[in-house]
């Protein structure tokens, strides 16, 4: 906590100045470009690895970036999914009408860690009912995993997963029908980071080498 305090002290004294404009302005409505999500993991930080500012990113972050299936209308409450996810999906691009939605993982994810550990035998814990029943979303990018062995071989089977649990997210995302109509006519693009935490580095997939490259590399192909 003293940490987080001192950060709110030097954030009034010598950040708040120079963005009294910008969030003056920002109060009145906000217009980000981009839905981001990302893990809810402590060394992930969008904004700092993306440098952007204040009203830029409209962020949703959750254990393991994690965006569940359209729920199918007209189906009761209760039944286990979960919502929150999907409300943001549709609030960015209905309500906001953002015009890229990227969905980024990461390396030595903890979440993946966990799923890998379940599907071995050593997962789900009486503790973490919550989290383990939110784990299941990723069930389909375990199966998509052994199906595509190729995607970075080199890595820990760990950062596979996660590489392809970003990759599953983005098919997730096409079963909104807000999503489908503005991907049909051009108003919305998908795209998959994963940010290599020991090298500070930004990797987003290429479709025509079906690999995450450094996002650098592609600049010109995603502007």
């Amino acid at each position: 906590m003293k940490k987080l305090l001192a950060g709110i002290r030097d954030f009034h004294e010598r950040v708040r100045p120079d963005y009294r404009e910008r969030f003056a302005h920002l109060a009145l409505g906000q217009s980000p470009d981009c839905l981001f999500v990302a893990c809810s993991d402590s060394r992930v930080v969008p904004n700092l690895f993306a440098s952007t500012d204040p009203g830029d990113l409209f962020v949703l972050r959750n254990v393991g970036n994690t965006v569940p299936p359209c729920i199918v209308h007209g189906r009761a409450r209760g039944d286990g999914l979960d919502a929150s996810a999907g409300a943001a999906v549709e609030f960015a691009t209905v309500g906001l009408g953002v015009r890229d939605i990227v969905v980024c993982g990461h390396s030595s994810c903890g979440a993946m860690q966990a799923v890998m550990a379940e599907a071995a035998g050593d997962g789900g814990q009486k503790a973490s009912p919550n989290l383990d029943r939110w784990l299941s979303h990723t069930r389909a990018s375990l199966q998509r995993l052994a199906r595509e062995p190729t995607l970075s071989p080199a890595l820990p089977a760990v950062d596979r997963l996660s590489q392809v649990h970003v990759l599953e997210q983005l098919e997730h995302l096409r079963t909104y029908p807000a999503v489908a109509e503005r991907l049909a006519d051009g108003r919305i693009r998908l795209s998959a980071w994963w940010f290599d935490l020991a090298n500070a580095e930004v990797l987003a997939y290429s479709a025509e080498t079906h690999a995450f490259l450094p996002l650098v590399e592609l600049m010109g192909e995603l502007e």
